[in-house]
């Protein structure tokens, strides 16, 4: 048995699910999400909490039990609560500020990058250096900033660029020595 697959998804209250003929639908404060799910695996209500169950042991059913689970009890978490990924800019001069709902960067180009957000996801920005990217779909808001991030990639030798909150870039050393290249006579 799938360990992912055969865990329950608790539903908060607020929220209202349902699932029939390979569509289930999640409605919350936050908003409103559908994800298709394969109708051979069965999605019951039991209380509070959600269950998907599997018709056999086929290699087919076991490879979807873990991935609808998943998807299932992303589209609850993000009706009730929300996604957020935080983004950071490293650089000088690098930072970033919203003009509308549109985020405007600065981060060493001739020229500011400007940056549309789908529908869904809002933008925030706490500090010049600091991109709040927010949404109730998680694939789309994680999508969205790692387009952010793609803009200006953290380089390889100093670290400026755009980059998640946490992550660590490995540093290569630069150049050994400070003879232009040319050894000794």
């Amino acid at each position: 048995m799938s360990r992912i697959g055969k865990q329950p998804i608790a539903v908060p209250s607020g929220v209202t699910v349902s699932a029939e003929g390979g569509l289930f639908r999640a409605k919350g404060p936050k908003g409103e999400l559908t994800v298709p799910y394969n109708p051979a695996l069965t999605i019951a209500t039991e209380g509070d909490q959600l269950l998907v169950t599997r018709p056999s042991d086929r290699q087919e059913h076991r490879a979807l039990h873990g991935l609808t689970r998943t998807l299932v009890a992303n589209a609850v978490k993000g009706v009730s609560d929300g996604f957020t990924i935080n983004l950071e800019l490293r650089g000088v001069g690098y930072r970033a500020k919203l003009t509308g709902k549109n985020l405007e960067m600065t981060i060493g180009y001739s020229h500011p990058v400007v940056i549309e957000p789908p529908a869904g996801v809002t933008f925030t920005v706490p500090e010049p250096t600091r991109i709040d990217v927010s949404g109730i779909d998680k694939q789309l808001v994680g999508q969205v900033a790692a387009n952010v991030r793609k803009v200006r990639k953290p380089d390889a030798y100093h670290g400026k660029g755009v980059r998640f909150v946490g992550e660590q870039i490995a540093l290569k050393a630069g150049k050994a020595g400070a003879t232009g290249g040319k050894g000794k006579k």
